[in-house]
């Protein structure tokens, strides 16, 4: 198996560890939830340079690579939707349309077709990790203030800025499954 696919892979079982420190208490377990994330993050942008500079892209990582991405933001997504950190229905909303995209990939590539990311979902990727590391942030900072010292002065805009970006993370999402999904439909539904 080639390095990009390996880095693809690790991405996988990061995200394990990344969910297994969020969910632990104290201040460090979710500081190194943080450091497991950045890890997880690093791995994507590695894979693709290394693939691209190596001329190791192999149908494989094409198709992996999305997965491996879809699998840390939407798990991520997940576990804040069950702290209450964003509405059930953003993550539902993102999920559908992983999900489609993915089932749209697979048909394709049923078919002998491998449909490669697009620069609006690469934006996409990176726009869902900035809030996810932001949500991270904030639980590091509620960690370290102890719960009678919040006052709803520091709270509700906090709580307000997490919520007005993940709807511009919910509209780039939908964005860019739409994008995705109109710009491949003679790749996918040609004879």
């Amino acid at each position: 198996m080639s390095l990009p696919n390996q880095l693809t892979i690790s991405r996988i079982l990061l995200t394990l560890v990344f969910i297994g420190f969020l969910f632990q208490p104290g201040v460090g377990a979710k500081i190194i939830a943080v450091v497991v994330f950045l890890l997880a993050i690093a791995t994507d942008f590695c894979d693709g340079y290394y693939a691209k500079k190596y001329n190791l892209v192999s149908n494989f990582g094409k198709m992996m690579d999305p997965v491996a991405d879809k699998f840390l933001v939407l798990t991520a997504f997940f576990v804040f939707a069950s702290m209450h950190m964003i509405a059930l229905w953003m993550f539902v909303t993102i999920c559908a349309r992983e999900v489609a995209v993915t089932l749209v990939r697979l048909y394709a590539m049923k078919r002998g077709k491998v449909l490669a990311a697009e620069q609006a979902g690469k934006v996409k990727t990176a726009l869902q990790f900035s809030a996810i590391l932001i949500i991270l942030f904030f639980l590091i900072l509620a960690e370290t203030v102890s719960p009678g010292h919040w006052s709803k002065a520091l709270v509700v805009p906090l709580f307000q800025g997490i919520s007005v970006l993940m709807f511009v993370v919910v509209a780039v999402t939908l964005f860019s499954g739409i994008s995705f999904l109109w710009n491949n439909r003679r790749a996918v539904y040609a004879q």
